[in-house]
């Protein structure tokens, strides 16, 4: 048999007939030639193999885990913690964090004006790829927003 890949991948596109797979460790796309009930934003744990003779679409072997991706935006302004730890960045810096149990805590420092924090809130939602990706590779479920002038805290949540 060909060359099988096994790994996390994030589900970029998906519709009734194909769907298009993206390694979340190294950005390999794979293109489905058919949908095995994936959807958009789906993160997988699975098997792919290039479908025969031409190897330029992939099938999927075996998943062994799906969960839906989501992000949200809170009302709730970053936590005390998480304030102490913008408390020790220059703008512009960032810092990660583990959250006890699964995920991590990112932390950003914007510039102190509301409109540069929701630029840079903004551009975390936008990143959706990205931040996806980054959720897929934690092992997580849910990445969680929550922002105030000077400090953005991205949270990736069981």
């Amino acid at each position: 048999m060909t060359d099988r890949t096994e790994g996390t991948f994030l589900v970029t596109h998906a519709d009734a007939d194909s769907a298009v797979l993206k390694d979340v460790h190294d950005g390999q796309v794979h293109t489905l030639r058919s949908n095995p009930g994936l959807a958009a934003d789906d993160a997988v744990e699975a098997t792919v193999a290039p479908d025969p003779p031409m190897e330029v679409t992939y099938r999927v072997i075996e998943v062994t885990e799906r969960r839906q991706l989501s992000i949200e935006r809170s009302e709730e302004p970053p936590t005390v913690h998480e304030r102490e730890l913008a408390a020790d960045l220059s703008v512009g810096e960032l810092t990660r964090e583990p959250r006890a149990g699964t995920g991590e805590i990112h932390v950003v420092c914007p510039p102190a004006d509301a409109d540069a924090t929701e630029r840079a809130a903004a551009d975390v939602i936008d990143d959706r790829e990205g931040t996806l990706s980054r959720a897929a590779r934690l092992g997580v479920n849910r990445v969680e927003i929550r922002s105030e002038p000077g400090v953005l805290s991205v949270r990736y949540l069981p």
